[in-house]
C-alpha cells in the first residue's frame, strides 16, 4: 500500500500529465499542421497557438517560482497571453512544441523533489503543482475543443475513447 508521499506524488504526476483524467497535456498538440495552428474558428477566443504559449507562459512561471525564484505575476490578465495569433512557419510551430514538452517535463521533475508540503509564502509546493496542473488541464480542453471544431481531433496517438 502506497504511503503518504506516494499517494501525493502520483497525484502531483497525474494532474502536470492530465493522465487518467483525459488524454495526456503532452499529446493535445500532436501532429497538428502548423497552419491550423494559428486557425481561429468563429466565436472562438484564441488561436491553438495563443492556447500553447499561454499554457508555456504559466509553466514556466511556475517552474522559476518551484526553484525558488521570485517571478513576477503579470499586472493584467493579458500579460499572461504573449506572442501572436499563428505561427509564422513550421519552425516557429516546433519551437514552440519544444517548449510546450521541455515545461511540462520539467514540472515533472520539480514534482519528484522532497517536500511537496514544504511552504513558499502562503503556498506549498504540492499546491503550486496541483494549481498549474489544473490551468493546463483547463486549456488542454480547450485545445482539444479547437481541434474537433478545426476537423484536426484526435492526435496520431487516439483520443481517449470507450
Amino acid at each position: 500500500m502506497p504511503d503518504e508521499k506516494e499517494i501525493i506524488q502520483q497525484t502531483m504526476s497525474r494532474s502536470l500529465s492530465g493522465k487518467d483524467a483525459h488524454v495526456e497535456h503532452a499529446s493535445i498538440v500532436a501532429g497538428l499542421d502548423w497552419s491550423l495552428a494559428g486557425a481561429r474558428p468563429e466565436g472562438a477566443p484564441h488561436s491553438l497557438f495563443e492556447l500553447a504559449n499561454h499554457m508555456i507562459y504559466w509553466q514556466e512561471w511556475a517552474v522559476k517560482w518551484l526553484d525558488g525564484k521570485r517571478p513576477k505575476a503579470p499586472k493584467h490578465a493579458i500579460g499572461g497571453w504573449p506572442g501572436k495569433p499563428s505561427p509564422a512557419d513550421q519552425k516557429e510551430w516546433e519551437k514552440t512544441m519544444k517548449r510546450f514538452s521541455h515545461a511540462l517535463k520539467s514540472l515533472e521533475r520539480r514534482s519528484h523533489k522532497p517536500n511537496p508540503l514544504s511552504k513558499r509564502g502562503k503556498m506549498t509546493r504540492f499546491e503550486m503543482l496541483h494549481i498549474i496542473g489544473s490551468h493546463t488541464s483547463y486549456h488542454a480542453g480547450q485545445v482539444v475543443f479547437l481541434r474537433q471544431l478545426l476537423a484536426a481531433w484526435p492526435p496520431p496517438s487516439g483520443g481517449v475513447t470507450w
